[in-house]
């Protein structure tokens, strides 16, 4: 069975049949045909953050990109501290 994508339309029309038309969320999941439990994660997701939510696939929010940059620039400065860890031993090996 493969995994169905909603779009950021889709979703945001089922969040506002919940919060908007006061539909139940059990109701507008058996209308829509999506699980239960997926639309009450759609209708927090919404409610936690209305402009970010759903940013679609390929697109983080912007804590998610500056978290990715932050994981990228210390993987970057471990390889340069360990350069220089070997560069300092080798030298001190050859002073001695």
């Amino acid at each position: 069975m493969q995994r169905r994508k909603f779009g950021r339309e889709f979703k945001l029309e089922a969040v506002k049949l919940v919060r908007a038309r006061g539909v139940s969320v059990a109701q507008a999941a058996r209308d829509l045909d999506v699980h239960e439990n997926v639309l009450r994660k759609w209708v927090r997701e919404f409610g936690a953050d209305p402009m970010q939510a759903f940013p679609g696939h390929g697109q983080m929010k912007p804590e998610q990109l500056e978290i990715e940059r932050l994981r990228r620039e210390v993987t970057k400065l471990k390889a340069e501290r360990d350069i220089l860890k070997k560069a300092a031993a080798f030298f001190a090996k050859e002073a001695t």
